[in-house]
């Protein structure tokens, strides 16, 4: 006895508190179960099995409402034969008056309105029926129906406890419909987007022909019989030549952008250095014609990534300087910083720059600097930059700093491992 009024003493009662834990250890073992994301059917025969065994029943069913609210479809079950069974209406017999008064109801076989009905449960040995609602947001989603061979002695606690187990399935069921729709959505939009991407490939491989064709046979018709154009008909020419040589600098784009994005990267040691040295070679003559000074920072390290779209990425920044540059660029810059995590890289040059808001838009596929105009281009090259970048584990940014011109600063994660290629 506790002498401090402050306190009273309670005698416990053991067996109540075992039998409250086990109930409380129930609903905590069934939320759990319910958070599987798993498809509604699989979702309820297992919670209905659950139920069963705690409550030492054998046989149970549960329905979930129809769209219309009119009826109830059988979507678990265990231990009883399910003919006849497959769908309630909610004006009729004990899962529908269950269903339509949203209440739960025990009631004997024996009391049953339908009588053929009551009289096949007793036949099976069946004494108990009880309804439990399926409530979630005052919405009535089904009913989960057991019954027992057994008198049950239902107090309000165990009441409680069947009722709270009938809105953690309203709940559950409702989030397992939610999920099933939204895999399928998923798979929906991926055999979509499939679709759209062998379209693409496809149209991009099958215009490439064409298009080297086209501008095959225009030169030489200019070669050959240029003399005998008049003066409008050479203009066509040209034209004709300018734009099918588009037409295949978009394809050879195009195929760039999908193989980039589809293909498997092949990660191996590579030295930067040696790779902007072959890319120096390849715009030696431009840099020349043009007087752009090149530089590079004093160190270029080696590291791990996928040397062909590494490659690709550090022409496309090249490129872009001598083709966007404009007629006061003088100078193109590679440098490099160091960082914990990543490999720091930036493209700088000195010409006409990218307008603030232009900044973001250039990464976006099809999308081009704002001052670009009267300058050819497919608008995926910064979109492969950024896509490269990302598989790299990094990222790739405009300095808003720079004053003049335009810088790139592109990472690559450190952590970065060599492929292991199959013999």
């Amino acid at each position: 006895m506790l002498h401090n009024k402050k306190y009273v003493s309670i005698k416990l009662n053991e067996p109540k508190l075992k039998k409250r834990n086990r109930e409380l250890s129930f609903l905590i073992d069934m939320s759990n179960f319910l958070a599987t994301p798993v498809e509604p059917e699989a979702l309820l025969e297992g919670a209905l099995s659950m139920v069963l065994e705690h409550f030492s029943l054998k046989f149970g069913r549960i329905y979930l409402m129809d769209e219309g609210g009119e009826s109830l479809s059988l979507v678990a079950h265990h231990g009883i034969e399910i003919a006849g069974l497959e769908k309630v209406s909610i004006n009729e017999g004990f899962t529908g008056k269950a269903a339509r008064t949203r209440s739960f109801i025990a009631q004997y076989v024996s009391q049953l309105e339908d009588k053929q009905r009551a009289a096949l449960l007793e036949k099976k040995g069946l004494l108990i029926n009880i309804c439990v609602p399926l409530i979630s947001r005052r919405k009535v989603g089904g009913v989960m129906n057991v019954a027992s061979t057994e008198i049950i002695h239902l107090d309000q606690n165990k009441i409680d406890l069947f009722t709270t187990v009938g809105n953690q399935l309203a709940v559950a069921a409702n989030n397992a419909k939610l999920y099933t729709e939204l895999k399928q959505s998923v798979k929906t939009l991926k055999e979509k987007q499939d679709m759209i991407k062998y379209f693409t490939y496809s149209m991009a491989h099958d215009l490439k022909s064409p298009a080297i064709g086209v501008y095959g046979l225009t030169r030489l018709l200019q070669k050959k019989y240029g003399d005998q154009l008049d003066e409008r008909g050479q203009t066509y020419c040209k034209q004709i030549l300018k734009t099918s040589e588009q037409m295949v600098v978009l394809v050879e784009k195009l195929n760039a952008y999908i193989s980039t994005k589809e293909s498997p990267m092949n990660f191996e040691k590579i030295n930067i250095k040696e790779v902007m040295e072959g890319i120096k070679i390849e715009v030696s003559s431009l840099l020349k014609e043009r007087g752009v000074i090149w530089s590079e920072a004093n160190y270029l390290p080696e590291i791990v990534a996928d040397r062909v779209a590494v490659s690709r990425v550090f022409r496309n920044f090249v490129d872009n300087a001598l083709k966007y540059g404009g007629k006061n660029l003088a100078n193109i810059r590679i440098g490099y910083e160091e960082q914990p995590k990543y490999h720091v890289l930036s493209f700088s040059d000195d010409g006409d720059g990218i307008k603030e808001k232009d900044r973001e838009k250039v990464f976006e596929r099809f999308q081009r600097n704002g001052s670009s105009k009267g300058i050819s281009g497919s608008g995926l090259g910064l979109a492969i930059v950024r896509e490269v970048a990302e598989r790299h584990g990094g990222r790739v940014w405009i300095d808003p700093e720079t004053i003049r011109g335009a810088t790139f600063h592109m990472t690559i994660s450190k952590d970065l491992t060599v492929t292991e290629l199959s013999p």
